[in-house]
């Protein structure tokens, strides 16, 4: 069975979109587990994005020369899909054996190019701009609604 990692930039704090998160997650068929990374000094620009994108690429779960896992960046730039589209590229990657599928979630600032280099796909979830927080809640969503399309469950109407 295909593993889901979101690894996520900042912490979450109890609340309303914590306990969301973990709903739509307990629905899913897909093991996930939520990796957080935060860099805590005062860094501003370009390197708190890059500090941010090391401690990203240093939680990728890849095993040393590993080549099953999937890296979706979430971007503002990325490619831009359907609910049933994005049903369509988990069923894609679970064809082809893919044994993780990792979602990324950057900082404020956005990702270091060393970030969006080592993704396979950039995704757009909105073209507007949402806190990095609520994009957690979307994306988990997300993975639910995948999961109910790809099962012929009514939960998604078009």
């Amino acid at each position: 069975m295909m593993q889901v990692t979101i690894i996520s930039v900042g912490r979450m704090k109890n609340g309303p979109e914590k306990q969301q998160i973990a709903t739509y997650l307990e629905r899913c068929p897909w093991p996930t587990t939520i990796i957080e990374v935060e860099e805590k000094r005062p860094l501003k620009g370009a390197e708190r994005m890059a500090r941010e994108g090391d401690l990203i690429l240093k939680a990728l779960p890849l095993k040393s020369g590993q080549k099953d896992a999937h890296i979706i960046a979430l971007d503002e730039r990325g490619k831009s899909l359907r609910s049933t589209g994005f049903a369509h590229l988990i069923q894609k990657r679970q064809d082809f054996g893919t044994s993780n599928l990792v979602f990324l979630i950057g900082g404020a600032d956005g990702y270091d190019q060393k970030v969006k280099d080592r993704a396979d796909t950039l995704l757009r979830l909105s073209d507007m701009t949402w806190p990095h927080m609520m994009v957690r809640v979307m994306l988990s969503e997300q993975l639910y609604r995948a999961s109910c399309i790809l099962s012929g469950h009514p939960y998604h109407k078009d």
